[in-house]
């Protein structure tokens, strides 16, 4: 059974919600998954795939996405990672274009990872803090899009999927081309 681990850094709830979208879509094709907080211990023995995610705020991602790419580095450069950011409080992320901040593509270089996407963000009317209750009260929304999650799962499954190579069959007598030579089997 496959196995997959997802990580998030969520300040507001938002990032933890998409990150359980994708839990739950791996879940569909077949995978055990984990979805845990970055800043928890995390065990990266014996897993198939790696998903962090990480809340954007004023183009950084969140600190408990940074930091277990930075602890977990050599371990995570060995396993096959994909990157989500959430963030933009409007519809723009569905179009799928939207490129990692330049701290994300520092991640991604470095852990090697496969791909990224970012996510529309959540923020409620109600939010806490100077900036957030600001912001809210124009932009306040849940821009999540769990039909954007399950086609970017369904594109990590596609990269993830094995490669059956098929060699033509020879038959007995044919000619082997390459060696300039008729061969025979003998069983």
């Amino acid at each position: 059974m496959r196995r997959a681990l997802v990580v998030f850094g969520s300040e507001r709830g938002g990032t933890a919600g998409l990150a359980r979208m994708i839990g739950a879509e791996l879940s569909k094709h077949g995978w055990t998954v984990i979805v845990q907080d970055a800043a928890q211990p995390a065990d990266l023995r014996e897993l198939d795939l790696v998903i962090i995610g990480g809340a954007l705020y004023m183009n950084r991602w969140h600190k408990a996405a940074r930091s277990f790419a930075r602890t977990h580095r050599k371990a995570l450069q060995t396993l096959p990672v994909w990157l989500f950011s959430s963030g933009p409080l409007d519809d723009s992320a569905r179009s799928g274009d939207t490129a990692p901040v330049a701290q994300v593509q520092e991640i991604a270089r470095s852990l090697e990872a496969h791909g990224h996407m970012t996510f529309g963000g959540r923020l409620a009317p109600d939010a806490k803090g100077l900036l957030a209750h600001s912001m809210a009260k124009k932009l306040a929304g849940d821009y999540r899009d769990p039909d954007h999650v399950a086609d970017w799962v369904r594109q990590i499954e596609h990269e993830l999927a094995p490669v059956e190579i098929r060699l033509p069959s020879q038959r007995l007598g044919e000619y082997d081309a390459q060696r300039n030579q008729r061969f025979t089997i003998q069983t």
